[in-house]
């Protein structure tokens, strides 16, 4: 009751449930922004239970959510002036889709829910309504046997609830088929690049360092060696983590290739161009920033189809016995190269 999303509460046959609305306040605004960029996001939670949506009765339909508490606001959010229950279950933070997965969203976790929060006392009807994104981890039989509730699989997008619900539960195709178009890849991106930045500035800081390291570093030239030849490859690498974690997410549809490593070489490619035309590094230098900046964008991409819609854990695995012996291979070529640059010239 105590939670700041929640506006009063609502007396009901089990007690009392708290009362939410579809508004979402300055505050759900601001706390789901500093998720998107990784602050507090690990303990982003509601506490799991039953919830009011305005004003429900006993035969509003109850929608099962997980208690991550961006999904919540995404739920409530879309239902404009609804009247519905929302049951909570207790999924350790964790999104629908992640925690189908994780097994944290389950057919024995949501019976658990319905009967530890009497769902039964509060509705006349015996039916919940699972999200899609939940199927992997809930099955509509087993939950019918373990709490006497038959359930419904509701449609991929919270955004197509209402149409849902007014034509009797009834899906269309568009309802059942998950897209990914760019705002929502585009949402992904302060995670990832939060993420890129973090190892990208420390691998900068240190080629910095290394770069002082050349023909006279030890009579005096180490500092204008350092802010050259270490500066400019510190640049290269976030150049590159800027490329993959914002460049990549956006432009994956048309990046060419189905592997996604593959989909970063060509990323890595024209942010090495653009660099190089900008800079004209010596061409050993140059060389070794491509192969610095392909390896580091490469895997940033690759390292999004954990974000993405469409890969599989296989899919990936597959990928990555190849993929990472190359980035690591182009890593250290790249950094050979960058290396002698200096004394080679």
């Amino acid at each position: 009751m105590n939670q700041p999303f929640v506006s009063g509460a609502l007396e009901t046959p089990a007690g009392q449930v708290p009362r939410v609305t579809s508004r979402l306040t300055f505050a759900d605004r601001l706390g789901g922004c500093k998720a998107r960029w990784g602050l507090g996001r690990m303990n982003y939670k509601v506490d799991p239970g039953l919830y009011a949506l305005h004003s429900p009765g006993d035969s509003s339909p109850v929608l099962v959510t997980a208690n991550y508490k961006l999904t919540l606001d995404a739920l409530r959010r879309e239902l404009g002036g609804l009247d519905a229950w929302i049951l909570v279950v207790d999924t350790n933070g964790i999104n629908v889709w992640c925690a189908a997965g994780k097994g944290t969203f389950g057919t024995e976790g949501v019976a658990a829910a319905i009967r530890d929060h009497g769902l039964e006392k509060v509705v006349s009807h015996r039916r919940v309504i699972l999200p899609q994104l939940g199927a992997p981890g809930a099955a509509a039989h087993e939950l019918k046997r373990l709490s006497g509730f038959g359930a419904v699989f509701g449609p991929i997008a919270a955004s197509h609830l209402p149409v849902f619900l007014a034509r009797g539960l009834k899906a269309t195709p568009v309802m059942r088929k998950k897209q990914f178009p760019w705002r929502e890849r585009a949402v992904l991106i302060p995670m990832e690049l939060v993420a890129a930045l973090k190892w990208g500035l420390m691998i900068a800081a240190a080629l910095t360092i290394l770069g002082g390291l050349g023909p006279g570093s030890f009579s005096g030239s180490y500092l204008a060696n350092a802010l050259g030849h270490g500066l400019w490859a510190g640049a290269a690498v976030l150049w590159a983590a800027l490329a993959g974690s914002v460049g990549g997410p956006l432009l994956l549809p048309w990046l060419p290739g189905r592997a996604f490593a593959l989909k970063g070489l060509w990323l890595g490619l024209g942010a090495w161009l653009a660099l190089t035309a900008l800079a004209r590094p010596a061409p050993l230098e140059g060389l070794g920033w491509l192969g610095l900046m392909l390896a580091l964008v490469s895997f940033l991409v690759m390292n999004f189809t954990g974000a993405s819609t469409y890969t599989s854990l296989s899919g990936v695995k597959k990928e990555m016995r190849w993929a990472v012996p190359a980035q690591i291979g182009l890593g250290a070529l790249g950094l050979i190269a960058w290396l002698a640059s200096p004394w080679l010239v």
